[in-house]
């Protein structure tokens, strides 16, 4: 089956073409190539980027399988082009999504088992937080949450963190936690995941498709407050 996987989560994103099925290994995903997008042009990129890589692979749009996106925490403005470019997309084709958060790839990359806490910078002197119980290649989301790196590093004693945060990852040791540091979270990370969920019947609809924001935007935040 081709995939289509799309990052427009960080400040630079990707997409990117892989193959997977039944002529490869069980949950092996071979990536054909992976196209870099410039940060503040996604919606300029995205759909060309696509349109150029499947041309230069002799692919049609009608032979993508599956569409594997990353569904946040991140970028207001990233998440919200690239999300609406699959939905587009997938309406058209019919085909479905996988939805994949950043802080479920982070956790289930420790490869340590039991309890593990992912985090990511959020800016703002904030930390993205997942916890999870991983078993396996299975990670089960007990909470996702925005934090202080105080309450962060509260929440990390007795678990592991996870986190490709270089200075999270040394705030983190500091305070004698368990750390496991990622290098990076790849395409191919993305989109094991993405397949494995796909055979897993956890796939949505282009209507069910949801950025995952954690953080409230600031219109959200001056409506609540009446500013």
């Amino acid at each position: 089956m081709l995939l289509l996987i799309t990052d427009t989560s960080g400040k630079n994103g990707s997409v990117a073409l892989a193959q997977a099925g039944e002529a490869m290994r069980a949950g092996e995903v071979q990536v054909i190539q992976n196209a870099p997008l410039a940060g503040g042009t996604f919606s300029a990129q995205l759909v060309p980027q696509v349109a150029a890589l499947l041309a230069k692979h002799g692919f049609k749009k009608t032979d993508i399988g599956a569409f594997i996106v990353v569904s946040g925490p991140g970028s207001f403005t990233g998440l919200r082009v690239g999300l609406a470019a699959i939905k587009g997309l997938a309406e058209v084709l019919r085909k479905p999504i996988v939805p994949v958060s950043l802080l479920e790839l982070i956790a289930l990359a420790s490869s340590n088992e039991g309890k593990v806490l992912s985090a990511l910078d959020a800016g703002r002197g904030e930390v993205y937080a997942g916890e999870y119980k991983i078993a396996g290649e299975v990670a089960h989301v007990l909470r996702e949450q925005l934090t202080s790196k105080s309450e962060l590093l509260s929440a990390g004693v007795g678990s592991a963190i996870s986190t490709p945060d270089a200075n999270l990852a040394s705030m983190a040791r500091d305070a004698g936690l368990k750390v496991f540091k990622i290098d990076t979270v790849s395409v191919q990370m993305i989109a094991q995941l993405g397949w494995r969920k796909l055979q897993g019947g956890k796939a949505v609809t282009p209507e069910q498709l949801e950025a995952n924001y954690i953080r409230r935007t600031d219109a959200e935040i001056f409506a609540k407050t009446g500013s």
